[in-house]
C-alpha cells in the first residue's frame, strides 16, 4: 500500500491492544442497533472488536487514552442541545476493554481531551446550550463550567490542548443570508471561576492556503467539529458538511497562518466524489494500534497494521457516511479506505504503548 510522507508544508510489533482477531480480519458484529455490520480490513491491515457498549449505554464516540487505560464518550441518544435534560457516560476501558469505571455528565457528550496529567474535559451540548464538565480522574471529582451566550449560536464541538492552552470549534453557527459563517470557528478557552471564558483564534470566512494547490481563497466554514494536532503541532480540525480539514499554523501568534484541504475519496463512488469525515489522527511514534468507535454498532475497534506498523506522521480519516477508516493524503486530500462496513466511523485514536503513558507521566514531572 502507498504510505504518504508527512506533508512538509505543516509541519517493534507487540501484541493486539483487546479483544483477539476474528477470521480473515473481519469481524460480524450484532450492534446496538440491531442490525449487522460486515467490518473488513484491506492488507496489510487487521481489525478486531475491542469493547462493545456497556448495557444501557449506546452511542461511542470521543475517545482519548490517559495513562494505560482508553476512556470512550458515549452519547446516549441526548439531544444535542440538551434540551431533553438527559445524560451522556463517560467510560474507562482497560487495556483488555474491560470496563473500569463510569462518569455521568448531562447533556449530549461529544468532545473529550485530557488536559494537563489527569484533568479529564468534557464537552457537551454542540448544537446549542454548551455545558463544559472537568473530571480529575485521579479523585474522579467532577466540576461543572458555564459558558457566556455563543455569538455564532450554536455550541462547542471538540478540545485540542497545544502549548498548555485549550482550543474549541464553534460548531452549528448561525449563517447569513448569504449562507456564510463570519463567526469565530476556532475559539481559546480558558477557565474564570465557574466559567470558560473565550477568544477568537480563527473566524470562519477567513483566508486560507489551498494546500492541493498553493493560492489563497476564502473560507466559509459552516460545520466546525473534530479537532486534533498533527505531528509538527498545526492545530488541524475539519468542518464536516464543507469537507475540508483546516490547519492553523501558531494560532494567535504574529505569524499565524491557515491551510485548507478539500477532501474526496473513491469509497464514496468513481471520480473521487466528496466525502464527509468525523474525526483525523497523525501517526505518533510508538503506536502500533489506532481505535475507532463506531457510533452506530455501539462498538469500538482496533486495527493495526502489518509487518511493520503505522507510518509516524501518516493521517488516518474516520468517515461518519462513507463506513470507512482510511489514509489521508496531505497532498491531494484524498483518503483511501483501509477498513470498511463500519456503521458511523467517529472518533480515532492512536494507542502508546502499555507502560508508555505512565512513563511520559513520570519524566513531565521529574522534570
Amino acid at each position: 500500500m502507498n504510505r504518504q510522507p508527512y506533508h512538509p508544508r505543516f509541519g517493534a510489533q507487540r501484541p493486539y491492544f483487546g479483544a483477539a482477531v476474528f477470521g480473515l480480519a473481519a469481524v460480524l458484529l450484532a450492534g446496538a442497533v440491531g442490525a449487522q455490520a460486515q467490518v473488513v480490513a484491506n492488507s496489510p491491515y487487521q481489525v478486531a472488536v475491542f469493547a462493545q457498549a456497556p448495557a444501557g449505554l449506546s452511542q461511542p464516540d470521543s475517545i482519548v487514552q490517559w495513562r494505560d487505560n482508553v476512556i470512550v464518550g458515549f452519547e446516549n441518544h441526548v439531544a444535542k442541545d440538551g434540551s431533553d435534560g438527559k445524560f451522556s457516560n463517560i467510560v474507562e476501558f482497560t487495556r483488555d476493554g474491560s470496563v473500569r469505571r463510569m462518569f455521568k455528565v448531562q447533556g449530549h457528550n461529544d468532545g473529550l481531551r485530557l488536559v494537563g496529567e489527569d484533568m479529564l474535559w468534557a464537552l457537551q451540548n454542540e448544537d446549542a446550550n454548551p455545558n463544559l464538565v472537568v473530571i480529575d480522574l485521579r479523585s474522579g471529582l467532577q466540576t461543572s463550567y458555564t459558558f457566556p451566550a455563543t455569538p455564532h449560536g450554536g455550541g462547542y464541538d471538540d478540545i485540542v490542548v497545544k502549548d498548555g492552552s485549550v482550543y474549541l470549534t464553534a460548531s452549528n453557527p448561525n449563517l447569513d443570508a448569504n449562507g456564510v459563517n463570519d463567526f469565530p470557528a476556532l475559539v481559546k478557552a480558558t477557565l474564570v471561576g465557574a466559567t470558560v471564558m473565550l477568544q477568537p483564534v480563527l473566524y470562519g470566512n477567513a483566508t486560507a492556503t489551498d494546500l492541493t494547490s498553493g493560492k489563497t481563497v476564502h473560507l466559509n466554514l459552516t460545520d466546525p467539529d473534530s479537532m486534533t494536532m498533527d505531528a509538527r503541532g498545526n492545530i488541524v480540525f475539519v468542518s464536516q458538511a464543507d469537507s475540508v480539514l483546516v490547519f492553523v499554523h501558531h494560532p494567535l501568534e504574529g505569524d499565524q497562518s491557515v491551510g485548507v484541504l478539500p477532501l474526496n475519496s473513491t469509497a464514496t463512488g468513481p471520480g473521487g466524489a466528496l466525502i464527509t469525515i468525523d474525526d483525523t489522527a497523525f501517526v505518533p511514534h510508538g503506536s502500533s494500534t489506532l481505535l475507532v468507535t463506531d457510533i452506530n454498532a455501539g462498538a469500538i475497534y482496533s486495527i493495526r497494521s502489518a509487518p511493520f506498523g503505522f507510518e509516524p506522521g501518516q493521517g488516518y480519516s474516520a468517515s461518519d457516511t462513507a463506513g470507512i477508516v482510511g489514509t489521508l493524503n496531505l497532498d491531494t486530500g484524498i483518503i483511501t479506505p483501509i477498513v470498511t462496513g463500519f456503521g458511523s466511523a467517529r472518533g480515532l485514536l492512536f494507542v502508546l504503548p502499555e507502560g508508555a503513558g505512565e512513563a511520559g507521566r513520570q519524566e513531565r514531572a521529574a522534570n
